[in-house]
């Protein structure tokens, strides 16, 4: 008899707490503010629709990225393998036997870059940098590629203009949904 009322006990079990998690009933996370949402609901494009307002330089970036990404990614950017992938270097290895992918030498759109950085970093505290902050790591870090000069600030009127090495390398995004996103030209010196 114990044999057959195990199974019920399991199902019982599993029903109960299913229906817990349902009613809210084990108070596991809450739900966002709609300040919360506001601050997440951003849509960065390839053409720079999107980014907000500000401005960052990559000698404000190399103190950031120092205190905030080197743990994981290197102190110059080589990666700390298993925690951080390299971000600096590779450049010109994608169609060789060991590719290198970073943000020089894989990433097609400057806009790309500042947008994952500013909703998936810091690891441990994401969507944590500012505006300004985000534009100034992503500066450090195209700076540390050899793709801007370091004295040059980015903002939301040049971000788009940095022309990446490998931004032929994709093959456009042709969803009627999705539309042409506009032409830019040179990178910010």
């Amino acid at each position: 008899m114990r044999r057959k009322a195990l199974p019920l006990v399991v199902v019982y079990a599993f029903v109960t707490v299913s229906l817990g998690a349902q009613t809210g009933q084990l108070n596991l996370g809450r739900s966002p503010s709609p300040d919360e949402i506001r601050e997440r609901d951003i849509t960065v494009l390839p053409d720079g629709t999107g980014l907000p307002v500000g401005k960052g330089g990559a000698s404000d970036g190399e103190i950031i990225y120092r205190d905030k990404c080197a743990n994981c990614h290197g102190v110059n950017g080589e990666g700390n393998r298993p925690v951080g992938q390299a971000l600096v270097g590779g450049i010109g290895t994608l169609g060789s036997p060991n590719p290198v992918k970073t943000i020089g030498s894989y990433w097609p759109y400057a806009t790309s870059v500042w947008d994952y950085i500013h909703r998936a970093m810091p690891y441990n505290e994401p969507g944590s940098l500012s505006a300004d902050e985000t534009y100034a790591v992503t500066a450090y870090l195209l700076f540390r590629n050899g793709i801007i000069q370091r004295n040059a600030a980015l903002t939301q009127e040049n971000l788009a203009k940095v022309h990446m090495p490998n931004r032929d390398g994709f093959v456009p995004d042709s969803r009627p949904d999705v539309g042409k996103t506009a032409k830019t030209s040179q990178s910010p010196k």
